[in-house]
C-alpha cells in the first residue's frame, strides 16, 4: 500500500513538473507575441516581399494578373451585349455605363493597396484610441503583457509548487491553453489579412458587372470582420482592466478566466454580427478531425 502511495505521489509530481515547465514557457514567450500579432497597423504591408508579390505597378505581381483580366471583362461584356439582341430576358448595362464603371473600378483596382492600407490604418487608430483611454483611466498600457502581470497577481503559484489538481492549477492550465489557442487564432488572422489584401484588386474589379459584384461584398465583409476583431479585443481588455480583482477572492479568478474566454469568442461574435471568415483554431482543428474520421 505504501509503495502504491509513493508511486502515485511520484506520478503526480512528474505531471506537475511537466505542466509547470510547459506553462512557464508560455508565460515567458507568448504574451509579447500576442501583442505583436493582435494590435497590428498598416506596417504589416510594408515589407519588400509582400510589395513585390502584390506588384509595385500594373506591369508586375498580382496587379499584372488583375489588369489582364480587364480584357476578359471586356470580352465577357461584348459577348453578353451581343447575345442581348437575340434574347429579350437578358439585361445588360449600356456600353457607356459599362466603360465608365470599368474605368472607375480599374482605378480602384490599381490603388487597392493604398485603400487597404488606409482601412487597416484607420482600424488601428480606433484600437489605439481605446488603449490610450485605458492608459489614461488605469495608468497602465492595455496589452497582453500587462494582462499577464494581472493574472500573476490574481492566480498566485509559488515557484516549484505548481499543482495541476488544485483550483489555481486548473485555472492556470485553462489560461495557458487558452493563450496558446489565441496565439494560433490571431496568427491565422494575421495571415488572412495579407491574403485578403492580395486579392483586393480582383474584388474591386468584380464591381464592373452585377453578376460578379457578389465577390466584392464577400471580400469586404471578411476583410472588415478581421479588422473589427482588433477593436473588439481592445474593448474586452479595457473592461478586464477596469475590474478590481482580489487575489483572495475566487470570483476574481473566474472573472479573469471569463475575460480570456471572451477573447477566444471575439471572432465568433464578429461573425454573428456582420459575418466574415473564421479564425478560430479550435473549431478549425475540430473540422479537420471530423473530416479525417469520416
Amino acid at each position: 500500500m505504501e509503495e502504491e502511495i509513493n508511486m502515485a505521489s511520484i506520478m503526480i509530481d512528474s505531471i506537475n513538473s511537466i505542466f509547470s515547465t510547459l506553462f512557464s514557457s508560455v508565460d515567458t514567450s507568448l504574451y509579447s507575441l500576442l501583442d505583436e500579432i493582435t494590435f497590428i497597423d498598416s506596417d504589416i504591408l510594408n515589407t519588400p516581399h509582400f510589395s513585390s508579390i502584390f506588384g509595385t505597378s500594373s506591369s508586375n505581381g498580382i496587379l499584372l494578373i488583375a489588369n489582364s483580366l480587364v480584357i476578359g471583362f471586356l470580352l465577357y461584356y461584348a459577348i453578353k451585349h451581343l447575345l442581348s439582341y437575340f434574347t429579350i430576358t437578358q439585361e445588360v448595362d449600356r456600353p457607356a455605363s459599362f466603360i465608365f464603371k470599368l474605368i472607375i473600378f480599374g482605378i480602384f483596382m490599381n490603388t487597392s493597396f493604398f485603400i487597404c492600407e488606409r482601412i487597416i490604418f484607420f482600424s488601428s487608430i480606433i484600437g489605439s484610441l481605446i488603449q490610450d483611454l485605458g492608459l489614461h483611466l488605469f495608468s497602465t498600457t492595455i496589452s497582453f503583457s500587462n494582462l499577464f502581470d494581472k493574472i500573476q497577481s490574481i492566480i498566485i503559484i509559488e515557484q516549484n509548487s505548481f499543482n495541476l489538481f488544485s483550483i489555481d492549477g486548473i485555472l492556470k492550465s485553462f489560461l495557458s491553453v487558452s493563450f496558446i489557442n489565441l496565439a494560433f487564432s490571431y496568427s491565422i488572422r494575421y495571415i488572412l489579412l495579407k491574403v485578403f489584401v492580395l486579392i483586393s484588386p480582383f474584388a474591386f474589379l468584380s464591381l464592373c458587372t452585377s453578376s460578379t459584384s457578389y465577390f466584392f461584398k464577400a471580400w469586404f465583409k471578411c476583410f472588415l470582420s478581421l479588422l473589427i476583431i482588433q477593436i473588439l479585443v481592445s474593448l474586452i481588455l479595457i473592461i478586464t482592466f477596469s475590474i478590481d480583482f482580489n487575489p483572495t477572492n475566487t470570483l476574481s479568478k473566474f472573472l479573469i478566466c471569463g475575460a480570456i474566454f471572451a477573447l477566444l469568442k471575439a471572432n465568433h461574435l464578429v461573425r454573428e454580427f456582420i459575418g466574415g471568415v473564421s479564425t478560430d483554431f479550435s473549431s478549425g482543428f475540430s473540422n479537420i478531425t471530423s473530416m479525417i474520421r469520416s
